[in-house]
């Protein structure tokens, strides 16, 4: 789970290189990609701790 959140964090900081380099396009993408792997995670980290 942990390699969830590492990708999550890397795509978030494609995503702000990519806003800041004007790349809005890329941005949105690598955002929507981030918040789909922190959704994941979080899932999956309350279903580690039911069972």
């Amino acid at each position: 789970m942990v390699d969830l959140i590492g990708l999550a964090i890397a795509f978030l900081i494609l995503a702000f290189i990519a806003f800041v380099l004007g790349s809005r396009g890329i941005a949105g993408m690598s955002m929507g990609i981030a918040k789909w792997l922190v959704i994941i995670f979080v899932i999956l980290a309350i279903v580690t701790f039911i069972l």
